[in-house]
């Protein structure tokens, strides 16, 4: 008799502690912080363009931090197209992004990365997915709603980072520019691409 009731009690122990170790994951997954995205301008871009473009950003995320200018590394530039290579720009700001952060870059100069067959390709962004950093330019971008154009590249660019694909969605973020500037119709992550990111650890201002 006394060794089915200790039998018991060691099955009501090994409940309680196993009650008590999900208790602590859900916990943590609750406790963990939101991911911080930092604004990494180079030099030679305007403080207020940056300013502009952080205040975009942050309407739809709010954990934003910008950073102090940097000049260019040397091996970014590409002499023969006056150019700076999206990818090098890439791999810099990996190594010096930290767990919990992603990183953009932003900058005026003109940007290209290898596309297909063509080895310099001029873009507006690039963001490998995933990854921990990207780099958005607004050097293609027309004069007309500029600034909001830029925010909204930098987002998109953000968004592949996590792991986010292109979304067939024309109003959001994560739309194909399919070689054009389409950023004058997106105006918020759609629905799935913003359940993702949550599940991301974003935290949203508006779900």
């Amino acid at each position: 008799m006394k060794n089915i009731r200790f039998f018991y009690f060691l099955i009501v122990l090994l409940l309680a502690y196993s009650c008590s170790e999900k208790k602590n994951i859900a916990k943590e997954k609750i406790e963990k912080p939101a991911v911080t995205i930092l604004i990494q301008p180079f030099k030679d871009i305007k403080q207020e363009t940056v300013a502009k473009v952080a205040e975009g950003i942050e309407k739809v995320y709010p954990n934003v931090k910008v950073q102090n200018a940097i000049d260019f590394p040397e091996n970014t530039y590409y002499k023969g197209r006056n150019r700076y290579r999206a990818d090098s720009i890439i791999k810099f700001l990996n190594k010096e992004t930290k767990e919990g952060f992603v990183t953009i870059g932003l900058t005026s100069k003109d940007i290209s990365a290898t596309r297909g067959k063509i080895k310099d390709f001029g873009i507006m962004g690039l963001g490998y997915r995933p990854g921990k950093a990207c780099v958005a330019s607004n050097f293609r971008l027309s004069k007309e709603n500029r600034d909001e154009q830029f925010y909204k590249i930098a987002i998109h660019e953000l968004g592949h980072t996590q792991g986010l694909p292109h979304c067939p969605e024309k109003m959001c973020f994560m739309r194909d520019a399919e070689g054009k500037n389409p950023t004058n119709e997106e105006t918020d992550f759609c629905k799935k691409c913003k359940t993702f990111l949550i599940n991301k650890n974003w935290k949203f201002n508006s779900i």
